[in-house]
């Protein structure tokens, strides 16, 4: 069984940053990918960024040149560095880990104010 506690969501003014991380624990075998998801009110979860194994990133387009995400492979553990913050990413960001399934965090919330 596998366990993500994420950190770092808080209150912020538009334009400023807050740093996510995720670390994962437990049955940890080979990790493909971790990453990041968001939920706002109202809306389904979408994708925000995403880490490979090897390094590879992925972003949404929302996010790109904004949004900076990074692991640290020794500590199984995710980050995500937002930057710009814009009131339209407020939200609960979730982080998962892929392996042959998918695990979740359960949620940190991220509020951006105008």
């Amino acid at each position: 069984q596998v366990e993500l506690v994420e950190s770092g969501g808080g209150l912020v003014q538009a334009g400023g940053s807050l740093r996510l991380s995720c670390a994962a624990s437990g049955s940890i075998l080979s990790i493909k990918t971790m990453g990041w998801y968001r939920q706002a009110p109202g809306k389904q979860r979408g994708f925000v960024a995403q880490i490979s194994s090897g390094g590879i990133t992925m972003y949404a387009n929302s996010v790109t040149g904004r949004f900076t995400i990074s692991r640290d492979s020794a500590k199984n553990t995710v980050y995500l560095q937002m930057d710009s913050l814009r009131p339209e990413d407020t939200a609960i960001y979730y982080c998962y880990l892929a392996t042959t399934g998918r695990s979740w965090g359960q949620g940190t919330q991220v509020t951006v104010s105008s």
